[in-house]
């Protein structure tokens, strides 16, 4: 192999490494907003709404935003719409709450295997890189008949930074890729936490004589029905 080409084929190798970490940190910081984002409206629709044992009122969530506020609009438009048939429409109503408990969790998630996939395959670049590093060493080597530090640093430095950027590009992307998907699945149980709650203010607003209001001002949406035989 050539001075030139193992030459290019290192440079190469350490620019795509170098696009690599760009990309892990543009995708960090695009995540890191958006979870801090879906953090802060889950946070504002808890302070607004608040506990509730029945349904919030539909004005209040229409006025709110994030994955909660969402799910709890899914929910409410489901039940707003529901038959006389109790267990049939919260079968509906749960199958409905998890299908946009998907939806948030998918949108969550992008991005993340972008950086799953630098974390496992920087590595292995940056080993290319060294591979070549002491191919083009070994050549020089025999090429002019000595081992001398003179004719060796060169590609054996070249080797040892193509390693070196590997392991610096590898070891940020994998830790992100940890702390967002540990805080997707802190997420994903909060969500699912309040989709059991709201289904089961759906079914005490479904039985209540009068809409009562609860501590933080909320009226359920109370709709009479008869449980079928």
């Amino acid at each position: 192999m050539s001075d030139a080409a193992t030459y290019w084929i290192v440079k190469g190798t350490l620019g795509l490494l170098i696009l690599f970490s760009a990309l892990t940190w543009t995708v960090v910081i695009a995540k890191g907003l958006q979870q801090w984002r879906l953090s802060r409206q889950n946070a504002a629709f808890s302070a607004t709404v608040g506990a509730f044992t029945r349904l919030p009122s539909i004005d209040k969530v229409k006025q709110l935003s994030g994955p909660t506020a969402r799910v709890a609009l899914t929910g409410l438009d489901i039940w707003e719409d529901g038959s006389a048939n109790i267990g049939r429409h919260r079968d509906l109503l749960e199958r409905e709450l998890r299908r946009q408990i998907q939806r948030e969790k998918r949108g969550a998630e992008a991005g993340l295997a972008v950086l799953a996939s630098i974390g496992t395959t920087s590595p292995f670049v940056g080993l290319f890189g060294t591979v070549v590093g002491i191919i083009h060493a070994l050549g020089r080597i025999s090429s002019m008949g000595s081992a001398s530090l003179d004719v060796v640093a060169g590609p054996i430095g070249e080797a040892l930074v193509a390693t070196g950027f590997g392991i610096a590009v590898a070891v940020p992307a994998v830790l992100a890729y940890n702390v967002f998907v540990r805080r997707l699945k802190g997420l994903g149980a909060d969500l699912e936490d309040f989709a059991n709650h709201f289904v089961n203010g759906a079914i005490l607003s479904t039985f209540a004589d009068e809409p009562a209001i609860d501590r933080s001002g909320n009226r359920p949406i109370s709709v009479r029905r008869e449980a079928s035989a």
